[in-house]
């Protein structure tokens, strides 16, 4: 397996563009730590709300660990690294939790994160609830479960989370949460039904779960920034991994296993890792996407059929323009970031500043280490979730991931294709990624994945 000096899930925080700064934390009695910066340039008291606090959603973060409640069993679908990872900050979210049932298409990546849970946790899964397959998600969800984490590789995730909801479960979501408008739809439905059963639907967007992220949003809420204007978002990073060939490995296990360098796996990038920095500005302006257009290309990749760049600009519903970055390619400039300009200001990287460039506020993270004992979003995101569960307050935040995520959908067809692409269109395509003839076993078409090229007819897959 090639390592490409990669930039992980995990370390992003700290490697990024805004990995420092601060202001308000919490809500609870950690909120003594409340501080904020104003410069003689102005203060953001006297502004004007975007929303009357109450008409939004802010989690409540003034925590280390959930509260206590009923007993709650946890099935993991998908073992690898993400799966792993998730199933490790959900146990270190609460007490009177355990992991009970485990799936994977392939069963080392299962019996890895058995042994780390028998080794780490002291939790042994019976072989009778490891399950192993393309069908191994409907065994876990079937096995008397409370709540499932699904962190498949991306274009399985609606039929997982479809399955699941239709089971009366509870569900975390890795993002993205799919990777084409079959997905999107299929997402759409069960985020629906999930409402209606009150179930508790949390993504894994940590950064709607990153103290320093909920404070800013909170003081862009409250009018810090006046009316937002436009905003840029990057993800430019070196290469990510990816996994050679080996003898003995058909056609469909040898791209589940290298499933980020696929477009039909992972979406591509701009959807698989970029969703994030989309997500920020959806969530902090409330604004869905009317058109994307834009370019990409590939330049430098080993493996799979996807670009390795992207810049988009996207028209959102007000008429204002975001524009996209993201790059993946070894030797080029790194930049993990968001940047949203208002008429009264600016905010990056947990600082807002005057129109004069003078900061009015900031986020500080050296007291939130100071009162906090747990500061990991991706932890926080589970204290959340089953705060929600055991407290009865149902919860469902797939859709509002789904808006980002069709956003950056619709900025990678636009690459793909050259074409204008508008949110109507999309949502409404019968574009479907997951290859008919799918088997893990017998040879796949591999005319069908090609890199696009722009300008010319693109083969659409469908089920």
């Amino acid at each position: 397996m090639k390592k490409e000096n990669s930039i992980s899930r995990r370390s992003f925080l700290k490697s990024s563009a805004f990995a420092g700064a601060a202001g308000v934390v919490g809500t609870g009695s950690a909120a003594s730590v409340l501080t904020s910066c104003c410069s003689s340039g102005g203060s953001s008291d006297a502004a004007k709300p975007l929303k009357e606090p109450g008409t939004y959603y802010v989690p409540d973060l003034s925590v280390d660990i959930a509260m206590d409640g009923q007993e709650l069993k946890a099935g993991v679908i998908g073992c690898g690294g993400r799966g792993s990872g998730a199933a490790i900050n959900f146990l270190n979210a609460a007490k009177g939790i355990t992991i009970t049932a485990l799936g994977d298409t392939f069963s080392d990546r299962l019996e890895k994160l058995a042994a780390d849970l028998k080794k780490d946790k002291n939790i042994d899964i019976p072989a009778d609830k490891r399950f192993v397959g393309l069908d191994a998600y409907k065994q876990v969800i079937d096995s008397g479960v409370d709540m499932v984490i699904v962190a498949t590789p991306p274009n399985f995730r609606p039929i997982h989370f479809k399955y699941a909801v239709e089971q009366g479960k509870h569900a975390f979501l890795e993002k993205p949460i799919c990777v084409d408008p079959y997905g999107y739809r299929t997402i759409e439905a069960a985020a629906k039904q999930a409402q209606t059963k009150g179930l508790c639907v949390i993504t894994g967007t940590q950064r709607r779960h990153q103290r320093s992220y909920v404070e800013s949003y909170k003081q862009i809420m409250n009018g810090a920034i006046g009316e937002i204007t436009g905003g840029i978002v990057y993800w430019n990073q070196n290469m990510l991994w990816s996994n050679d060939r080996k003898p003995g490995w058909t056609d469909c296990e040898w791209m589940i296993r290298d499933w980020v360098n696929w477009k039909w796996l992972s979406g591509d990038h701009i959807v698989e890792q970029h969703v994030h920095n989309l997500d920020v500005f959806t969530w902090f302006s409330g604004l869905k996407p009317i058109s994307a257009l834009g370019f990409g290309s590939r330049q430098r990749r080993l493996t799979g059929d996807q670009y390795d760049n992207f810049s988009i600009d996207f028209e959102m519903e007000n008429g204002i323009h975001l524009h996209s970055m993201c790059r993946q390619i070894d030797g080029t400039a790194n930049n993990v970031s968001e940047f949203i300009q208002g008429t009264k200001g600016s905010w990056s990287g947990s600082v807002i500043k005057d129109l004069a460039g003078n900061v009015v506020w900031k986020y500080d993270e050296e007291a939130e280490k100071a009162n906090f004992k747990q500061t990991d979003p991706y932890t926080l995101e589970h204290v959340n979730w089953i705060n929600h569960i055991r407290s009865k307050k149902p919860i469902e935040q797939a859709s509002g991931t789904a808006v980002a995520n069709i956003a950056a959908i619709m900025g990678r067809e636009s690459a793909y294709t050259g074409e204008r692409v508008t949110f109507e269109a999309i949502t409404a395509s019968d574009l479907d990624y997951y290859p008919k003839d799918i088997d893990l076993v017998k040879n796949m078409d591999f005319s069908t994945f090609i890199v696009p090229i722009p300008g010319k007819p693109q083969g659409n897959q469908t089920r």
